[in-house]
């Protein structure tokens, strides 16, 4: 038996707490997308450390609605925010990495760099406020390695890392999160009409229960088994080399 929403957020809650007493941290600073994970993410923080959780808002050429629903979610917990916003960071990169011989148009390693200037940006905050950077991934994720390495995997904390996505959800309206946010359609923003589940080839209905149960279509096992493996570097702190007798 899964334990309920309401015990779930108090655990979580005193945890975060915990984790920053344990460091001499003051406080939190979200990356808010607009989507569920992050605002669930922000709702906690805003419990555990009310006055000093930060939602940042970090556009990279985003959809104009999902910056309006970080706002709003922003707005909605009452929570200080900020954006910062990447477009011309991004493209001053690109630029740069145009000029180099070895450049050739790759999508995933080009929106890949969009997490890792998020990631550089939170942990700019983090650093000047002595705050932790707060992570939004969940478990249905993390085992699919459906997040990019030192982008929005490079955090401090992972609340959510033992919640699949409707575990989260569920979290989610408890904690007050705007419904329509709760049952937006899960997308990463790194391309016009990305979603999640399009990008896996897997629902997360699908990948949730595999994950709560073992069981799945074999097609659908096979896809999350492949994906688990290739993902396992992901998961792990960098391998150090050991020496010579």
């Amino acid at each position: 038996m899964r334990p309920a929403p309401a015990r779930t957020a108090e655990h979580l809650v005193r945890w975060l707490r915990a984790r920053a007493d344990e460091t001499g941290a003051v406080g939190a600073v979200v990356a808010v997308s607009g989507g569920v994970d992050s605002a669930t993410v922000a709702a906690l923080c805003a419990r555990a450390f009310p006055q000093t959780t930060l939602g940042v808002l970090l556009p990279c050429h985003s959809a104009p609605h999902d910056r309006a629903d970080a706002e709003r979610v922003c707005a909605a917990l009452g929570i200080p925010s900020t954006t910062v916003v990447l477009d011309g960071v991004y493209d001053a990169l690109v630029a740069a990495l145009r000029a180099s011989p070895q450049f050739a148009d790759h999508p995933i390693a080009l929106a890949n760099l969009k997490p890792r200037l998020r990631m550089a940006t939170l942990y700019y905050f983090a650093n000047r406020l002595n705050r932790l950077v707060v992570g939004t991934g969940n478990r249905s994720e993390a085992h699919v390695g459906y997040f990019t390495k030192y982008g929005d995997g490079g955090v401090d904390l992972l609340p959510l890392g033992l919640l699949v996505k409707d575990e989260v959800r569920a979290l989610a309206a408890h904690l007050g999160v705007p419904q329509d946010i709760v049952t937006r359609t899960p997308s990463a923003g790194l391309w016009p009409g990305q979603t999640d589940e399009d990008e896996l080839g897997l629902t997360y209905e699908v990948l949730d229960h595999y994950l709560l149960t073992g069981e799945a279509p074999d097609g659908a096992r096979r896809r999350i088994e492949q994906l688990h493996v290739a993902s396992a570097h992901k998961r792990r702190p960098p391998p150090i080399a050991d020496l010579p007798d």
